[in-house]
């Protein structure tokens, strides 16, 4: 890539609810990436209509697409709420559909993972679990993590991450993605 194209970055959030904390990480994160020099997209995972992933369904139109999708970014980031400790069914149900078409899309981005809890945990069991899945496919996931706790507190009124030390993770990770891009 010439130097002076600048990445691009897509962002997957794993909550499809529009009032979503983690809707609002991504937000925030995007905000910061476009300001650090990076071109964005957003990855809404309603838009590939991929039913309940088993074996014996053919597969899906948007299987292919999504698959395209990761293949155009130079690095994605994962926002994920946690669920009863885990990642939701609807990322979970995306990368196993794509993984049956092979794993150079995991290979070929770098990956990075946020969080976003109304509780002070951060979601630190639910991105254990994307980085585990993810490396077990292949990808070169960032170690730099944004967890973000106490989310009614984490934002100013225009939508920015304020919280320490999200918002310091958040700039890290930026970094880490532009050195290894």
């Amino acid at each position: 890539m010439p130097s002076n194209t600048p990445p691009v970055i897509g962002f997957i959030c794993g909550s499809l609810r529009a009032d979503s904390i983690n809707k609002k990480l991504e937000k925030a994160l995007i905000k910061q990436y476009k300001r650090a020099g990076f071109k964005t997209t957003s990855i809404n995972l309603a838009k590939y209509d991929l039913p309940l992933f088993h074996g014996d369904l053919n597969e899906p139109a948007g299987v292919k697409a999504l698959v395209r999708k990761f293949k155009s970014c130079d690095g994605v980031v994962v926002i994920s709420p946690e669920y009863n400790g885990g990642l939701p069914p609807v990322l979970k149900n995306a990368i196993d559909w794509t993984s049956t078409t092979g794993t150079d899309h995991f290979k070929a981005p770098y990956w990075g993972i946020a969080s976003c809890t109304p509780g002070p945990m951060s979601g630190i069991m639910c991105m254990r679990q994307i980085n585990y899945i993810l490396t077990r496919l292949g990808a070169h996931v960032s170690p730099v993590q944004i967890g973000v706790g106490n989310a009614a507190s984490a934002f100013d009124p225009s939508g920015e991450l304020i919280a320490e030390p999200s918002a310091t993770l958040a700039e890290s990770l930026i970094q880490d993605m532009r050195e290894r891009i």
